[in-house]
């Protein structure tokens, strides 16, 4: 029999990794303390014991609470691809022959299918045991479809997903941009402020009711003013528009990026600043195991290089 190499001996065990997955994701030992079922105590010395074992620091403690160092950031991301591996592998074991896991999921902004359906073409070759299926007639209230059963999975950006059989992770942020025709009067500036929005008309998405809570509490505070908005349903025909001088498009980033080469757009920021915008997975708690890997799979195939970060 030929001789096999024993195995690495990790420092850290599966205690450690669901620690730091709290930590991550809670941003305090007390939350992390309540989603483990253990003392705010027990956690800390978890944390610091897991800080000795790979002798690096994985979190700043700032006033906002637990912040991810770099290595902590790493750790989080392959935690979390060890794990999902982890309970494939058990899955597998145990059920080798299981018919597909079946998740309902909906995304509620559509720019997301930009770059959604083709990782969820990957996902079908690399977890067959895994089927995802678009539920679009819940876009405008994900978070409630979850609650109520009629989804299990849910792309969300600025709904606020409730605790309790519901759980979250972040995913990336993108920024929030506003686009114009190199033609247009507010080309010339910098930066734009909230006033210049008043006096333009806003070409907008049709998204979620919560997209545009985010959106006018990110902008102008409690202030609400009156704004002009059109709605269009698809991006195409929000950016030919735009072209054309009709107003000042708002969109994220990284759709707008490959269409601001030929010189025909341009685009602003705030000048208080990026309008930065989280994407997050929400999931009921009892389809834990196929969304952490639908999760593991997002994570490695989000839009990377924005501007945003």
């Amino acid at each position: 029999m030929n001789d096999i190499a024993p195995p690495p001996s990790p420092r850290l065990d599966v205690r450690d990794l669901r620690v730091v997955l709290a930590l991550a994701s809670a941003g305090t030992t007390a939350q992390a303390a309540s989603v483990l079922h253990l003392t705010q105590p027990a956690v800390s010395r978890a944390l610091l014991a897991a800080e000795d074992k790979l002798g690096t620091r994985l979190f700043d403690r700032t006033p906002r609470g637990l912040v991810p160092t770099a290595a902590g950031q790493r750790l989080v991301t392959g935690a979390t691809r060890l794990l999902v591996e982890m309970g494939d592998l058990e899955h597998l074991v145990r059920a080798p022959v299981a018919p597909p896991t079946r998740l309902r999921l909906v995304c509620e902004c559509y720019t997301v299918y930009h770059w959604l359906p083709s990782t969820l073409m990957r996902l079908r070759k690399s977890l067959p045991e895994l089927e995802v299926a678009l539920a679009v007639e819940h876009t405008y209230a994900p978070v409630a479809a979850l609650e109520a059963g009629e989804i299990d999975v849910a792309l969300v950006t600025t709904s606020v997903v409730p605790r309790g059989r519901l759980e979250e992770r972040r995913i990336f942020s993108d920024e929030v941009v506003f686009i114009m025709s190199a033609s247009h009067p507010l080309a010339a500036r910098k930066t734009l402020t909230p006033e210049d929005l008043r006096e333009n008309t806003l070409l907008i998405g049709q998204g979620a009711p919560a997209e545009s809570h985010w959106f006018m509490a990110s902008v102008f505070g409690r202030s609400r003013p009156r704004l002009r908005l059109e709605r269009l349903p698809l991006t195409e025909a929000i950016l030919d528009v735009t072209r054309a001088g009709m107003g000042v498009a708002v969109l994220s980033e990284w759709i707008a990026s490959p269409h601001l080469g030929k010189g025909e757009l341009v685009a602003k920021r705030l000048a208080s600043g990026p309008l930065l915008r989280p994407w997050r997975l929400a999931w009921r708690r009892e389809s834990d195991g196929a969304a952490l890997r639908l999760l593991s799979a997002l994570e490695a195939t989000a839009p990377r290089g924005l501007l945003a970060g």
